[in-house]
This record gives C-alpha cells, structure tokens and sequence, in this order.
C-alpha cells in the first residue's frame, strides 16, 4: 500500500489517475477508489474545480491486525496475521500553500 501511495504523492490529480491506471501493484485499485472519494469531497466545497486539485499528502498507518489460525501438520496450529491499514490521501488546488 506504501509503494503505491509514494506514487502519486505530489501529483496533479489526472496524472495520479493515469498512474493508478497502469499500474501493477495490488493495491493500485483501492488506492484509486479513495483518490476519486478525496477529488468528490474536495469538489463539494465552493470555488473548487477539479481539473486545479493536486495530491499534496498522502500517508498510510497501519491498521489493526486480524489473527487468524491456519491446521497444520500433527495436529498443531500455525497464526496468520491478516494485517490491515489507514490510507489518508489530501488533495488540494494548486495555488494553495499549508
């Protein structure tokens, strides 16, 4: 999830769609769908225009981790971490300083 949030972190918006596009990371998809929640909510706001927003921040966290149990040989039992994280992605318009 790191590798493709590093990315796109200082993209413009569009070219931050076409990286995701193509990309052949796993988590490329999850990361797309939130990249499209964060450019809908920051359109709400008045005076926003989309074709102006850019990837300022991007960051993920991890998340919590899921134990799991998986048979083994002999009767014994082997964890399995399914492991979880928060993925934040902030977009801004270009001549907007933090």
């Amino acid at each position: 999830m790191r590798r493709t949030v590093d990315l796109i972190r200082g993209q413009h918006v569009e070219e931050a769609r076409r990286i995701l596009r193509f990309s052949t990371l796993g988590a490329s998809h999850d990361v797309a769908k939130l990249l499209e929640s964060a450019v809908s909510n920051a359109e709400r706001s008045p005076g926003v225009i989309s074709d102006n927003l850019v990837v300022s921040r991007a960051w993920v966290d991890e998340g919590p981790t899921l134990r799991r149990f998986r048979p083994r040989a002999y009767g014994r039992a082997a964890r399995v971490r399914k492991r979880t994280s928060h993925v934040t992605v902030v977009v801004q318009t270009m001549g907007d300083e933090d």
